[in-house]
Order: structure tokens, then C-alpha cells, then sequence
């Protein structure tokens, strides 16, 4: 058996996608296994823009984006968890969903780029993720400067202001190396202790890993790859090469999903971690 590139210890992805295609989905599920990634906590984006915009998908396309998230998730529970989906700017909708998404196995809340995160109408999603201790992982543009076309886009400024509203929900804010300036965003959300990064992103710059180590510690740093699955195995070498303590690294690679995600949510990736004792 060839041993895993990032080596035989757990390895949570807190944010991870699938799409609607069985071969595309096979294909991710397949470098994960060869990366070593226990779990895989992921969403559908409605239809990913073909039936309505991607970060403001329609009723109907987040329900369906969700229920395939669901059936993807029920093929392998151990390996495959589902975030719930769901857009604010429909709160009746929204709160709908969530309660489907819980009794359908959902661990977490995505929120997408559909109104930016310290507007009110978040509230109430909020309040439902504090109640069922669910974290939130939201898209975030590294330093917003201006508007952008086909999104409502929020920066980490923002999802500070909307943890300080919500102290008991963990927050997780996406894809730090993904989408802007993100020697910004590492001090501007650095005084909400509920507001965690995840690694995911297309770039590993110099730098990234340290400043995220000095600005937030290890227990508020989450591995994930997003869609690019390369730049996250990236990540795990520079890790490596830091030289951070065991511990930490464990923190890192899955024992903060653990803590934030409801209880029991990862319980295969707890047994790998016995295992390995």
C-alpha cells in the first residue's frame, strides 16, 4: 500500500467542493486518498451558476445543490460530511434549509458571497448555527476595496463585526491564501477569538504560514484545500518544513475541526487517530 503524501496521521478538509459530475467527484475523492485526507467537508453552490449566479443562487438551486451534497455524503459518512448551503437574502428559505440540512446529517453552515457578513439579515442563520453548534464558513475577499461584479463580497474586517454579534458561533473564514491581501486580514480579524482561518487558496506565498502562526496561533488555523487540492498538499510541506510542534501540527491538520464541528462529527477521524496512538 503506497503510504499518503501527507503522511498517515488524521487530516481534516474543512473546505472542500463537489460538483454535480460523478467523474469529477470520483477524481477528487481519489487524490484526497493519495494526499491522505481523512475527511472531506464539503458543499454544492446550487448548479454553480448555470441555473442562476453562483453566489446568489436561487431557492431551487441551493435545495437541489444541497440534496446532491446529501446524497454524496450518505455514500461514505466518514469521508464525505456536508456543509448546508444557504442564501440570507431568502430568510424564510434559509432557515428552512438549515433545519432540513440538520436532520439530513449538515455539520456546518456555508455561506457563499450573496450579501455581505455583517449585514443583519445574517443574524438569523446565525442564531440557528449557535443553537445547533455549527460553525460558519464564509467566503471572504482578503481586503475589499471596492465592489466587484457577481458578488456581495465580505472581507475578514467584516466577519469580525459579525462574530462579535454571534461570541458562541465559530466562524471560519475561507481560503486564506485565496482572493486578495491577506497580510490584511490576519490582524483585521486577530481580536475575535471565535473567528478561525482555514488555509485553502491558490497560492502558498512566503510568509502566509508564519504571520498566520504570529496573528492567530495554531488552534485558530483549519488545513483545507478548496478546489485546489495541489496548493493544500503545499501547505502540508511548508508545515512541515516551519517545524511547528507535534501537537500544533495535529491542531492544525484536524483536532481544531473537531473542537468547532458539532460533537461526534468526525468520528472515524478520531478512530484513525486512536489507531495511530
Amino acid at each position: 500500500m503506497t503510504t499518503p503524501l501527507a503522511g498517515t496521521a488524521p487530516l481534516i478538509d474543512v473546505h472542500a467542493h463537489f460538483g454535480r459530475s460523478f467523474d469529477t467527484d470520483r477524481r477528487r475523492l481519489e487524490a484526497g486518498d493519495r494526499i491522505g485526507i481523512s475527511c472531506h467537508v464539503a458543499s454544492i453552490l446550487g448548479t454553480w451558476g448555470t441555473a442562476s449566479p453562483t453566489y446568489f443562487a436561487s431557492p431551487d438551486d441551493v435545495t437541489g445543490g444541497n440534496t446532491s451534497m446529501y446524497h454524496i455524503a450518505d455514500h461514505d459518512p466518514g469521508r464525505i460530511r456536508a456543509y448546508i448551503h444557504v442564501n440570507p437574502n431568502y430568510p424564510a428559505h434559509a432557515l428552512a434549509e438549515l433545519e432540513r440540512g440538520i436532520a439530513r446529517g449538515g455539520i456546518g453552515v456555508k455561506l457563499a458571497a450573496a450579501r455581505r457578513c455583517d449585514d443583519p439579515l445574517l443574524d438569523p442563520v446565525c442564531e440557528f448555527a449557535a443553537a445547533h453548534h455549527l460553525p460558519v464558513l464564509h467566503h471572504l475577499w482578503q481586503h475589499r476595496t471596492r465592489h466587484w461584479p457577481g458578488q456581495d463580497i465580505s472581507d475578514a474586517a467584516d466577519l469580525a463585526r459579525l462574530a462579535a454579534r454571534h461570541p458562541t458561533v465559530s466562524f471560519i473564514a475561507a481560503h486564506i491564501s485565496g482572493g486578495g491581501d491577506w497580510q490584511h486580514s490576519l490582524p483585521a480579524a486577530a481580536g475575535a477569538p471565535n473567528v478561525c482561518f482555514d488555509l485553502s487558496g491558490s497560492g502558498c506565498d512566503r510568509g502566509m504560514l508564519d504571520d498566520g502562526l504570529q496573528w492567530l496561533g495554531p488552534r485558530r488555523l483549519l488545513w483545507a484545500a478548496d478546489v485546489t487540492l495541489c496548493t493544500g498538499l503545499a501547505k502540508l510541506r511548508a508545515l512541515d518544513v516551519i517545524g511547528l510542534p507535534p501537537g500544533d501540527l495535529a491542531d492544525i491538520r484536524w483536532r481544531n475541526a473537531v473542537r468547532i464541528f458539532p460533537p461526534g462529527a468526525f468520528a472515524a477521524t478520531a478512530a484513525i487517530a486512536r489507531e495511530g496512538a
